[in-house]
């Protein structure tokens, strides 16, 4: 097959997979006419309709899906050979695609992968922030991050991090004036600081526990965010309650910037797994990331 024809299928499983033009050239380094034109010079080699293009969105059309099958997991077996070959150079290089989310990234991944890179020049790794759990085969990572070892049967999950404690607090400026809440639902009747969550596009219920009671709480405020340093910022600011994890939040606790509520209700939720394909062999460079974020308790 001709060099262009491969590239062109290339090109058509990113487009494909993120559905949109956009997105899919800054992932190919391309510019998006340049992108459209290559899909349409496809389409035409080929005598079919590949791509369902609206003025929002793109899709594939019944011949797109087919070959989209067809193709994309040939992509990727080649793509993962090539990577393997990385193994017989005297050093491991290639790049880690991670997606995990803000707070995993600042308080487990980067202090744990900063001496990795530092020892392994060769070695790239690029973070995605995103809350959702990804489905890493489609959007090309190598791996991703979520709490809890629940994954699909295809996936390997490991721990990288203690369990995580969830809390409630907000400004002395805040509460100056208003009657602390006693109960989650109290929380209702205060402002609070929202996350939205990508998948369902709604806003997290906020999750409690007591004596093996679990509560979920919808609450209300002013300010929204899908980024936990933003919602803990905008507590300092005055706006209402937040509710983030507590290693966060400790040290506006301790210098008083900030007053926790409700501690007694405060849940914990299974620690950080790093979780990928299970493959019988992975890249040397995937393998470092995971030995040096794989968690081990203090003895």
């Amino acid at each position: 097959m001709a060099k262009d024809n491969l590239n062109d299928l290339q090109a058509f499983v990113a487009v494909a997979r993120e559905r949109s033009f956009t997105r899919a050239a800054a992932q190919l380094g391309l510019s998006r006419s340049a992108l459209s034109h290559a899909m349409l010079a496809l389409e035409a080699r080929l005598g079919v309709r590949l791509l369902a293009r609206t003025t929002r969105s793109v899709s594939t059309t019944e011949a797109g899906a087919r070959l989209l099958d067809a193709v994309a997991p040939r992509l990727d077996e080649i793509e993962q050979e090539l990577g393997s070959l990385s193994a017989l150079r005297d050093k491991p290089a290639g790049m880690v695609r991670i997606t995990a989310h803000d707070h995993a990234i600042s308080t487990v991944l980067w202090p744990r992968l900063l001496p990795l890179l530092a020892a392994y020049p060769d070695v790239q790794v690029e973070f995605s922030v995103d809350y959702a759990f990804t489905d890493i085969a489609a959007h090309r990572f190598d791996a991703g991050v979520r709490l809890g070892d629940r994954v699909d049967k295809d996936m390997v999950a490991v721990r990288i991090a203690p369990d995580l404690r969830m809390a409630v607090a907000a400004a002395p400026g805040y509460l100056a004036g208003r009657t602390p809440p006693r109960t989650p639902h109290d929380l209702t009747a205060h402002r609070c600081i929202n996350l939205r969550l990508p998948t369902q596009g709604g806003l997290y219920a906020w999750d409690f526990e007591k004596q093996g009671q679990a509560v979920h709480v919808r609450v209300g405020g002013q300010a929204t965010f899908n980024n936990t340093f933003l919602m803990l910022q905008a507590a300092l600011d005055g706006l209402g309650f937040t509710f983030v994890p507590l290693d966060i939040l400790q040290p506006h606790l301790d210098a008083g910037r900030l007053v926790p509520v409700l501690d007694d209700w405060w849940p914990t939720f299974p620690g950080y797994h790093l979780y990928y394909a299970n493959r019988r062999q992975i890249a040397p460079a995937l393998s470092l990331v995971v030995e040096a974020l794989r968690w081990r308790a203090a003895r």
